[in-house]
């Protein structure tokens, strides 16, 4: 396993090839105090032990859950293997986050990192070759993108799965503030699995279509909020059905004055408050990390699609090969 160091202007990344993961993000506040705003460890070695297994990490072949760890495609059932209860969750045991990627070339702002997945890994159907770039840019950006080519027709949903905290610090996070451009969301049922249809964000506790504080109302007696214990559902991101980018959310810290706007050109944004942290993680600077100490603002598409004919597909053909990222803009909000 190796750690690889990036940076440009003032942000700076550090990332390994366990899991293609994030490991550090440094970022300037309004007085240009530099601090790292993610969960994690200080060696790769200490993410295999850890309770939670996907800070920072690339998370394939299938973001989020498949009901019962089953899928039909091309007139074929596929049963994956069961890792979250009965159902199949983040690519299973040995999905993207657990691998040893191969290291294809450093910049300075730059690192290229490649895996090949064999056919039936995890169950999944077609040898897939998938090509993750971190990229800090110009624009005070950290980019990542997902580039993959299977040799024969199967499905794909990758996305990154940093925990944030623009404070820097161990603390709550429900002060964060917190902006999100869609209309419905997916409710879902008491396994966190969808329920098949898109629901309206108006008058619930879900619409975040003008910034607020995560926490205004997470508390609410809200039969959604309830199943998840706080926010662990999939926005419908608006006007994105054509895979263009576009801005699918911005977090801000009232105290630090660090702003994060969220690009993708994917259709979903799953929104995580952390709420199955309990403490027994302990990161960096020794701190144990707990509930609702960051948010994870994973682009991707919609969970249990290949079982829901209402979502948009995510079959990935070899003429088409896949390409998606997620781009994450730092700035200060003065």
């Amino acid at each position: 396993m190796e750690i690889i160091c990036i940076s440009k202007n003032e942000l700076k990344a550090v990332i390994t090839n366990y899991g293609a993961r994030l490991m550090q993000l440094w970022v300037p506040d309004l007085n240009d105090q530099l601090a790292d705003i993610v969960l994690g460890f200080e060696t790769p070695k200490e993410y295999i032990m850890a309770h939670e297994k996907y800070y920072g990490a690339t998370i394939g072949r299938f973001a989020n859950r498949i009901a019962d760890g089953i899928f039909k495609f091309q007139n074929q059932k596929y049963q994956l293997n069961k890792n979250n209860g009965k159902n199949h969750l983040h690519g299973g045991v040995l999905g993207f986050h657990h691998q040893i990627w191969e290291i294809v070339s450093v910049l300075p702002d730059q690192v290229i990192m490649k895996y090949n997945s064999k056919h039936l890994e995890e169950h999944y159907p077609s040898h897939l070759n998938i090509q993750v770039t971190y990229t800090l840019t110009d624009e005070n950006s950290l980019k990542i993108s997902y580039n993959g080519q299977a040799e024969k027709p199967t499905i794909l949903n990758m996305t990154h799965h940093s925990f944030f905290n623009l404070s820097g610090q161990n603390t709550s996070i429900l002060e964060h503030q917190l902006q999100i451009n869609a209309f419905d969301y997916i409710p879902i049922n008491e396994e966190l699995i969808p329920l098949g249809y898109y629901e309206s964000v108006e008058n619930s506790p879900f619409d975040f279509r003008i910034m607020k504080p995560i926490g205004a109302d997470i508390e609410q007696e809200h039969e959604q909020l309830k199943r998840a214990n706080g926010y662990d559902h999939t926005f419908v991101l608006d006007k994105n059905d054509q895979g263009k980018r576009i801005r699918a959310c911005t977090l801000y810290d009232p105290i630090s004055k660090r702003q994060m706007d969220v690009f993708t050109n994917q259709p979903g944004l799953q929104v995580y408050t952390a709420n199955f942290l309990d403490g027994s993680d302990i990161g960096k600077n020794n701190m144990a990390y707990h509930s609702r100490s960051a948010i994870c603002l994973e682009t991707q598409h919609f969970p249990d699609t290949p079982n829901q004919a209402l979502f948009p597909s995510c079959e990935v053909n070899p003429q088409e090969g896949y390409n998606r990222f997620c781009e994450y803009k730092l700035s200060i909000k003065r």
